[in-house]
């Protein structure tokens, strides 16, 4: 009986090393080129933050630029016969090796674009040249003293005290009305519970313009226009939005660990905070963020219920000192870096405390 001999079976598939490589050098070349395209859109999205905190650093003269420089440059002067004048690196033919270039100074323009240079060491030597075709010698000068200006030009610590009260204090408002109105959608049932949630979802449709005027009439009747409470007492009544990302997370936690609680003894109060509250960090955080940029930035509401310039915020401030000090335009940019550094900061503070919740956020098996 003849023996049959098995052959080693032999994968269906084989990569080789090479296709390997080139497949990692694609991948490497794609990702490398979208980190590219993403620097420069991010860079370009900057430069309009950039040449705001650059022009709040300028000065008068800096700002008569034609096209204003992106870095605050300012002419370098030169003291000649008792007097100050710009300095420009110059070509002098015939008086330095080659044409190097020198540095004189503009003492005196001519008809046709010229002008008369001197040496500053030595005014007796001038010489007649093309301004367009000599170069100024300029310097970076920083004035931090615009903020200074600007913030004390108009009462900007009390419109920036209104606003932190404003913001904070709604904050404060709108996570502990939201939160426990979600809760209830999320984890409790009764009757017509999904309409009750359907109308409240519909009062997003409604303008805010169409309530001003009974809100106002409200308002007015309490002896609360002209006052903070307008602004800062509806936080305390939850909106739709944020109920609506709020009980959409907490309808992903699983209901058992609800169970779990009330097994421990918790009440659902307990049950919110210690189980559903840590878990839902993340959404709680975004809701945060969300309702800090709206009040930081509302303009609406501020303009109509706040008449005194001791109640303002400082978005009516800004404009109303934009309003004043228009030709000042390093002032009102000095004013609008501090009016964006509280949100650039809370951005940072946020995106970190959104990374750790997102991370203690998982629900283990």
């Amino acid at each position: 009986m003849a023996s049959v001999e098995m052959q080693p079976v032999q994968p269906a598939v084989s990569v080789s090393h090479s296709r390997l490589q080139s497949m990692r050098l694609s991948a490497l070349a794609g990702r490398t080129a979208a980190t590219f395209v993403i620097a420069i859109g991010a860079v370009i999205i900057l430069i309009p933050f950039l040449f705001m905190i650059s022009t709040s650093l300028k000065s008068k003269n800096q700002l008569r630029a034609v096209p204003p420089p992106l870095i605050p440059w300012e002419a370098t002067m030169v003291e000649v016969n008792g007097r100050m004048e710009p300095l420009f690196r110059v070509t002098v033919d015939g008086e330095t090796a080659d044409g190097a270039m020198v540095e004189m100074a503009l003492v005196r323009n001519q008809p046709g674009g010229m002008g008369i240079f001197v040496d500053p060491q030595n005014p007796a030597k001038s010489v007649t040249l093309k301004i367009a075709d000599q170069t100024p010698v300029r310097h970076i000068e920083l004035h931090p003293e615009n903020y200074v200006e600007a913030m004390t030009a108009v009462p900007f610590p009390r419109y920036f005290l209104n606003t932190l009260i404003v913001t904070f204090v709604g904050m404060a408002g709108v996570l502990i009305s939201c939160t426990m109105v979600a809760y209830g959608f999320s984890r409790f049932r009764a009757p017509w519970l999904n309409w009750l949630f359907i109308v409240l979802l519909s009062t997003i449709m409604l303008p805010r313009q169409v309530t001003l005027i009974p809100v106002y009439v409200l308002f007015q009747r309490l002896g609360w226009v002209d006052t903070l409470l307008p602004l800062i007492v509806p936080a305390f009544f939850a909106n739709a939005y944020d109920v609506f990302l709020l009980r959409q997370f907490f309808m992903t936690i699983p209901l058992e660990m609800d169970d779990a609680a009330k097994i421990d003894g918790a009440s659902p109060i307990q049950t919110l905070w210690h189980v559903l509250v840590p878990q839902a960090m993340p959404v709680i955080v975004t809701v945060a963020i969300f309702h800090f940029l709206y009040a930081w930035n509302d303009f609406y509401e501020p303009l109509i219920f706040l008449h005194s310039r001791d109640n303002w915020t400082m978005a009516v401030g800004l404009q109303t000192f934009n309003a004043l000090y228009s030709v000042n335009t390093h002032l009102i940019m000095a004013a609008s870096v501090v009016m964006v550094i509280p949100p650039v900061l809370l951005f940072f503070l946020a995106q970190r405390q959104f990374i750790q919740g997102v991370v203690i956020s998982g629900v283990k098996g």
